[in-house]
């Protein structure tokens, strides 16, 4: 990326810089504000996430917006719902992290903690754990489902699409956190939506604006070096 530069000798639209900046830019939001995003922003946010690739060029993604009065019932039911059943997730969670992704795992959750100065205490962090299912105040939610005989690619074409949301969101300068935790009430979310059985419940977004005051939206996730990543196959 090239975020600092004069943009001489670039692309004319600035492209490289401007995506730089965006993936610099982008956070998981964990607290909103009330104030809705209209509806021309959300619609050209969707728009920028249509150019996702993918496999064959199927699209296998479908986008279920909630907000509004539908909001309200569909944030009282899914905290009602979370505690009275066990998680349920169309496509199954991690079975264990271990190693390096179990590592890395722990740091952002202990930086989360103290950031809402919550470390070391149980409940009070359970309770920070329990704000993923108020959607952390957001005014609008899409929960994103995949044609279940797609299978794993239809997945990863999804998850394309939902990387394209986020990063198109932060250009247009509205705040996002992408939930798989919400996929594991796929049943509550299945009912509330009237989704047929077909369609797999992957994760969901919470959006809207953040609430830069609050001290949750402060803390920053790291990224391994390039070198952690990629093996150079030469010979």
């Amino acid at each position: 990326m090239c975020d600092g530069d004069n943009g001489e000798g670039q692309d004319p639209q600035g492209l490289e810089t401007s995506l730089g900046e965006v993936l610099n830019r982008r956070y998981s939001c964990r607290a909103f504000t009330s104030d809705p995003v209209p509806r021309s922003t959300i619609t050209a946010i969707l728009e920028a996430a249509q150019r996702s690739p993918s496999w064959c060029n199927t699209q296998p993604w479908q986008v279920a917006i909630i907000e509004g009065d539908a909001l309200s019932r569909f944030r009282e039911g899914l905290l009602e719902y979370v505690v009275s059943h066990p998680q349920e997730p169309d496509i199954e969670f991690p079975v264990e992290y271990q190693g390096k992704y179990r590592t890395r795992r722990k740091e952002c959750a202990v930086a989360l903690y103290e950031s809402v100065g919550v470390a070391g205490d149980r409940a009070a962090s359970a309770a920070q754990t329990m704000q993923n299912f108020g959607l952390f105040g957001a005014p609008h939610v899409a929960v994103i489902t995949t044609d279940d005989a797609l299978g794993t690619y239809g997945a990863v074409d999804c998850g394309i699409f939902v990387s394209t949301f986020l990063l198109a969101a932060s250009s247009f300068g509205v705040a996002t956190i992408a939930q798989a935790a919400l996929a594991g009430s796929s049943p509550y979310l299945r009912g509330f939506l009237e989704l047929p059985e077909d369609r797999k419940i992957l994760c969901a977004i919470s959006f809207g604006y953040a609430d830069e005051d609050h001290p949750v939206n402060n803390f920053r996730t790291t990224r391994v070096g390039v070198d952690d990543v990629v093996d150079w196959v030469t010979d």
